[in-house]
């Protein structure tokens, strides 16, 4: 007899040892996301559904915890899906269905693509997504005042591209910390002459980093096709009707206050757990404004509002944030969480920003922020042929 313990920590090991003892692809993908465990925190429940809770777990083989308003479920997805059916929920257990049968969806069936702007292709993710950064600032973090003119940003889109980003994020306004407000006009004046340059140069599709609806609204017109909030539409509430009434794609990202107060508002008691839920809070309220469910991907924000202990936890945790069920995009770019990881200064961070980016794929995030995008390319390529298990030669 031999027994070999199988990697858990995604379902293509299991779905490789059954395909080569003769299953068929599609029912060996079933399979081994039937037997993938889940660990799932259900909160706002009554005493009686926690009650309920207990005794099913009993019976189905699950793992139960709970504490007043709250219950911790691990099980494999199988045994949990049956909470999901309406048909099959036990007595008591009824309004779990809703809320389970998203996050088992978004878990065994993630978002395949996010629908950008209006009468243009979806990005795919079954690749990685680069986003490459121009900031059109002279006080950016990193690279702030090399790239104010278009003919710079153009020179600096074109070696993005080259380099394998689909998506360029042009921004006018620094959000480092404790960095100062701009006022609009002075914002559009950065954006909009280089996001017309590269939408003419045909370098897009283009994203506009605003938190400004008049900017928004201004970079759209010149061709834009995403919005990339760092606020997730709270600053300016007229930000998701600009966004919903262009058709364009919307990226939310999470953070507490403002540039020049965020660091002060990094108080969590579970940092993931409250970055997703009010993250799902965002897309919410921007689907209710009439953003449609396709155009929005969330970001988690690492190192905007959170500490550099918080940041790596969220980037080791970022597959919470994918079960929310949108697409999922990370920003480390030479980030202080990584300088503080790795002691280099911020001009020698990109090959820990192509581990972060690495990392996060590996957890299911498919699109990535990045300043220097061929270094973060080849760490991802690396990632994808591992997690396929596919032959890239000796």
């Amino acid at each position: 007899m031999r027994v070999t313990a199988l990697a858990a920590h995604t379902p293509e090991a299991v779905r490789a040892a059954l395909a080569a003892r003769g299953w068929a692809p599609e029912p060996a993908w079933l399979a081994a996301t039937g037997l993938h465990p889940h660990t799932l925190l259900v909160e706002e429940i009554t005493e009686d559904e926690r009650e309920a809770l207990v005794h099913w777990g009993a019976r189905a083989g699950a793992d139960v915890l709970t504490g007043e308003g709250w219950a911790l479920v691990a099980a494999p997805a199988s045994r949990l899906a049956p909470l999901a059916r309406p048909d099959r929920a036990p007595p008591g257990l009824e309004r779990l269905g809703v809320a389970l049968g998203a996050a088992l969806t978004a878990a065994v069936e993630p978002a395949r693509a996010w629908h950008i702007g209006w009468g243009l292709p979806a990005l795919a993710l079954d690749d990685p997504v680069l986003i490459g950064i121009i900031n059109v600032t002279p006080d950016s973090f990193s690279d702030g005042g090399r790239f104010t003119t278009p003919d710079q940003a153009v020179a600096r889109a074109e070696r993005l591209r080259a380099d394998g980003a689909r998506l360029l994020d042009v921004g006018g306004e620094s959000t480092r910390p404790g960095a100062r407000e701009v006022p609009a006009a002075e914002e559009i004046g950065r954006v909009v002459p280089v996001v017309e340059a590269l939408v003419r140069r045909g370098l897009g599709p283009v994203s506009v980093d605003t938190r400004k609806a008049g900017v928004a609204r201004a970079a759209l017109a010149a061709g834009a096709a995403v919005v990339n909030d760092v606020s997730g539409f709270t600053f300016d509430p007229a930000m998701a009707e600009v966004v919903a009434s262009a058709q364009a794609g919307a990226l939310l990202m999470h953070m507490r206050g403002e540039p020049a107060t965020m660091d002060d508002l990094a108080r969590y008691t579970d940092v993931t757990v409250e970055v997703a839920a009010e993250l799902r809070a965002r897309a919410d309220a921007a689907e209710r404004a009439g953003v449609a469910r396709e155009r929005i991907a969330l970001d988690p924000g690492l190192g905007f509002a959170k500490t550099g202990a918080q940041s790596l936890r969220l980037l080791d945790e970022v597959a919470t944030i994918v079960a929310l069920g949108y697409p999922v995009a990370v920003g480390p770019s030479r980030k202080r969480f990584l300088g503080a990881a790795t002691g280099r200064p911020v001009e020698d961070r990109d090959r820990a920003t192509a581990v972060a980016c690495a990392l996060a794929w590996e957890r299911g995030a498919r699109l990535f922020r990045v300043h220097e995008v061929a270094p973060a390319r080849e760490a991802l390529e690396l990632a994808r042929a591992a997690g396929e298990g596919r032959d890239t030669g000796p």
